[in-house]
């Protein structure tokens, strides 16, 4: 039989699309050949029509020129009225033969367009030349004769009507070519419709026999399948294809899926069967029969024999347990060792053995009529742990399949396991019975050790009691860590608010005292002029008027430090910077600035220094001596009479506590300050030491103040590791004793001393009470963080130096401005003022050289930092002295000047004298 020519699914829909393309592309064809018929009879319909028209239009043109070139002249006489005549008699014919030529395929057209050249003719003879002639011959009155009959005129509108004849025709006509092509256009257009319905037609037939050729396989298809389903497992029905395509190919596969299926479900099931078959089996003999004759029946097998594998003397014995169609026990030897004969070999080698070719000398398989030879043996060795244990052996009348062999082979694979399972029963039920001799004897023991587990459950009773405890306890414990941690993290989240906070106060003090200091520095510098009445212009009264003020304005300075000087240090931005100090000038210093106060209070004022005092001690001079002016100014406020005692000693080694021997220091000094004022009361010895904080209202009231002196005196000491301790009682008098290790090597942790003072304030209070003398108060002394020396007498021999320097103050405080550029104008000086950095730019380019500038350092638009970095740098002006004025008095604020380029730096409010001084050094150098 010819093999069926393959037709597949892919070429029936390319022949489909195939058919419909061509149709289509026919389709293209005739349509094109329409649309282009139909463009060529529009074209003509454009350029003919048009063209006739055109050139109808164009004798008519010429006509009229003539007529207008004929009046003209004969109305004129101008010659160049004849040149639009001359021009269109002699182009008229050529259009007249262009439009007679397109109209050869209309002979009546022709036929008109003859009698209206013959009207032209007429009238160029009749009315044109001659009328042209006489006017030429100049004879007037045969022209006027002519002009009263007029001929040309009838001439004229006879070629007029003939034109408007000539055009109502062509315009018919191309009507009536219009209207034939629409009609053609209709019919395409009928044409295309009926030609796309015959392609959708022809497309929709195709698709309806490819879909249908498809379709009906793949039902049929799904029909066997949804049979083979529906038998619930029985997998005998096969799928059958009439077409050659893919779906042939499909089916072709399914079958053989099916095929694959059902080989592999009766895999499945005679594995299944076969493990459940030797289920509960306690020997190995049983196991073997039993095992043989399952495995015959599946296969096919006509003989069969099972051999285990035993340990002797010789090695490994491999013994029948089992046969299968046993002739009178002759079903294969009884025994064999490992590697003997072919079962042997597979035994050694561990893998089947398939043999097909049969020798005729091979054992006969016996049945009721007489022995047959068999055609294939099969034999497998059963392996547990990649030992042999066991070997099988086989013998069919037929060959075994693949799939025979394959069913032996999965069971064999765990067969293997329920051997050494069974013979390990056998073995365990040897076992039991030696076991249960001995469990006689053993229940005794038993019930002595059962005595011993009871004893043992109470213990482990107790034992489990106190592991719940424990496990209370450490629940109790993680519960109360928890706590720990959740209050550790909101103490951190406090301190950094404390720490924003700390920010935001500085900041806040820093623009308060830029704030503050700017107005006091105007107040301070003029009234300190008006004070000294240069001019000799105020009155004494009025003298003292600017005393007040200026003292007025040097206590509000002294507070505005005292604030700041307490904001830094409980910020811990305050520096403290260790060198040696000279404690022997310490009297005289104390003398030299506090014995015009005494003098004014009539308070005596007694210095005691001891011996053993060292010349020189290691600390911040600065703050010591701001805590000694501290107390002092307290001392002498608050004691209106009496005396004020100084004492100056080193700390003995008997005196010294635990706490101050463990500070690294040369020594230990003790300063006290006693007065015989109004006294403290014991109750309010540690609220004085807070800020803003005095004894009572009533202190407050009579002697002023804002209570930060001794809070500030307090944080110093603490800074250079010592501290203040207090003797008092009311009437009586005060003594602070400021307790000073000498640092030479560097700065102490304050906690490590901070207990001292309870150790030595009884003895502290003991010693000074001793030496308080009772006095009565007399008069208010303002207190005086910072004293001012005193004025020098006279600035005029500085005139030499200041005459007719010329000085440039930048500053954006008109006040500022004005008290500078008073105090010195008055020493010679010219004075030159801008508001901010970039009019001070401005002015340095465009003016000569100054020889000094003051400049403020917080402005708008630019500000002094700024501004001093372009003179240094884009004016290279390096050498030209720049004083640095501001009033955000704050940490690093000279550093930063000098970094940007200052020559020095002078806080607000300004000391005329430290102005003046500073000023001649930079303008001497």
């Amino acid at each position: 039989m010819e093999k069926k020519m393959r037709f597949g699914i892919k070429s029936k829909i390319i022949i489909g699309y195939l058919i419909v393309i061509v149709c289509l592309f026919i389709a293209f064809i005739v349509l094109n050949s329409q649309i282009s018929s139909l463009q060529k009879e529009r074209n003509f319909i454009i350029d003919h029509d048009i063209e006739v028209h055109d050139l109808t239009n164009r004798i008519e043109k010429h006509l009229l020129d003539m007529e207008t070139g004929q009046r003209g002249y004969i109305i004129t006489g101008e010659a160049s009225y004849l040149e639009p005549y001359n021009s269109a008699a002699s182009s008229w014919e050529k259009d007249y033969n262009a439009l007679y030529q397109l109209l050869n395929n209309n002979p009546n057209q022709q036929e008109k367009l003859e009698k209206i050249k013959g009207s032209i003719q007429d009238w160029i003879e009749a009315a044109g030349e001659p009328t042209i002639a006489l006017k030429k011959e100049n004879n007037t009155k045969e022209l006027q004769q002519f002009f009263e009959k007029d001929p040309g005129r009838q001439y004229m509108d006879d070629i007029r009507s003939q034109f408007t004849s000539f055009r109502n025709v062509e315009k018919k006509s191309t009507e009536t070519r219009a209207t034939e092509l629409d009609e053609k256009n209709q019919k395409i257009k009928i044409g295309l419709y009926g030609l796309l319905l015959f392609v959708t037609l022809i497309s929709l037939a195709i698709a309806i026999v490819l879909s249908n050729s498809i379709v009906n396989t793949i039902k049929e298809v799904t029909q066997t399948i949804k049979r083979i389903t529906a038998s619930k497992g029985e997998l005998k029905g096969r799928i059958k294809v009439r077409s050659n395509d893919e779906i042939k190919d499909l089916g072709i596969a399914t079958n053989a899926l099916l095929e694959n299926i059902e080989e592999r479900n009766w895999l499945q099931t005679n594995i299944a069967h076969a493990v459940t078959m030797y289920q509960g089996i306690a020997s190995v003999d049983k196991l073997a029969e039993k095992f043989l004759f399952t495995v015959s029946e599946m296969t096919g097998a006509s003989f069969g024999a099972f051999y285990v594998r035993e340990e002797n003397d010789k090695g490994d014995l491999f013994v029948k347990q089992a046969a299968f169609a046993d002739r009178k026990g002759d079903a294969g030897r009884e025994s064999f060792l490992i590697g003997q004969g072919l079962i042997g070999q597979a035994a050694l080698e561990k893998r089947t053995l398939v043999i097909n070719d049969v020798p005729d000398t091979y054992q006969l398989i016996a049945s009721g009529l007489g022995d047959v030879k068999p055609k294939s043996i099969f034999i497998v060795p059963v392996l547990f742990e990649d030992e042999v244990i066991a070997v099988i052996e086989l013998a069919s009348l037929h060959e075994f399949t693949v799939l025979e062999q394959e069913l032996i082979s999965q069971v064999i694979e765990t067969f293997g396991l329920t051997i050494n399972g069974v013979i390990r029963r056998m073995e365990i039920a040897r076992l039991l019975k030696e076991s249960q001799a001995m469990t006689e004897e053993l229940q005794a023991q038993s019930e002595e050790l059962q005595t011993q587990s009871e004893e043992l459950q109470m213990q482990s009773e107790e034992l489990r009691m106190i592991n719940e405890q424990l496990e209370e306890r450490t629940k109790d414990a993680e519960e109360k860590s928890f706590e720990l941690e959740a209050a550790k993290e909101d103490l951190e989240e406090k301190a950094h608010q404390l720490e924003l906070n700390s920010q935001y106060k500085s900041e806040f003090l820093a623009n308060m005292s830029h704030e503050l200091r700017t107005p006091l520095n105007s107040i301070l510098i003029l009234s300190e002029m008006l004070e000294e009445n240069a001019a000799k212009t105020l009155s004494e009264d009025e003298e003292e008027y600017a005393r007040i003020i200026h003292s007025s304005g040097k206590d509000l300075l002294a507070l505005i430090n005292d604030i700041l000087d307490l904001s830094k240090v409980e910020s811990g931005k305050l520096d403290v910077l260790l060198a040696e100090m000279n404690m022997s000038e310490l009297p005289d210093q104390i003398e030299r600035n506090f014995s015009h106060v005494a003098e004014q209070k009539e308070v005596k004022l007694k210095i005691n220094k001891a011996q053993n005092v060292p010349d020189i001690i290691h600390t911040d001079e600065k703050r010591f001596q701001q805590i000694v002016k501290n107390l002092l100014s307290n001392a002498f406020k608050f004691t209106e009479s009496g005396s004020v005692t100084v004492s100056i000693q080193q700390v003995a080694d008997h005196r010294l506590t635990t706490a101050m021997r463990t500070v690294d220091t040369d020594c230990w000094l003790e300063i006290a300050v006693a007065d015989t004022g109004i006294g403290i009361p014991k109750e309010k010895h540690q609220l004085i030491f807070e800020a803003f904080q005095q004894a009572d209202g009533a202190t407050v009231r009579k002697y002023g103040g804002t209570g930060l002196g001794l809070s500030i005196c307090s944080e110093f000491a603490k800074l250079l590791g010592g501290w203040i301790s207090l003797s008092s009682e009311v009437g009586k008098g005060s003594t602070f004793t400021l307790y000073l290790p000498s640092l030479s090597n560097g700065l102490v942790d304050y906690e490590k001393v901070n207990f001292a003072y309870e150790e030595v304030a009884v003895s502290v209070e003991e010693a000074v009470e001793e030496a308080v003398e009772e006095a009565k108060p007399e008069a208010e002394i303002t207190e005086v963080d910072h004293p001012v020396q005193p004025v020098e007498p006279s600035l005029q021999d500085d005139e030499n130096v200041f005459q007719d320097k010329r000085v440039l103050i930048v500053d954006d405080d008109q006040r500022n401005i004005f008290a500078l550029k008073t105090a010195l104008a008055k020493q010679g000086m010219t004075i030159m003022t801008a508001h901010n950095g970039i009019e001070c730019l401005e002015m340095m380019k465009n003016s000569e050289p100054f020889d000094l500038i003051l400049m403020d350092i917080m402005m708008p638009q630019m500000d002094g930092y700024e501004a001093m970095q372009k003179i240094r740098g884009e004016l290279k002006l390096v050498d030209l002295p720049i004083i640095a004025l501001t009033a955000k008095a704050m940490k690093n604020d000279r550093e930063k000047c000098l970094e940007a380029g200052a020559s020095d730096y002078i806080s607000k409010p300004l000391d005329l004298n430290q102005l003046f001084s500073v000023m001649r050094v930079w303008l001497v150098n």
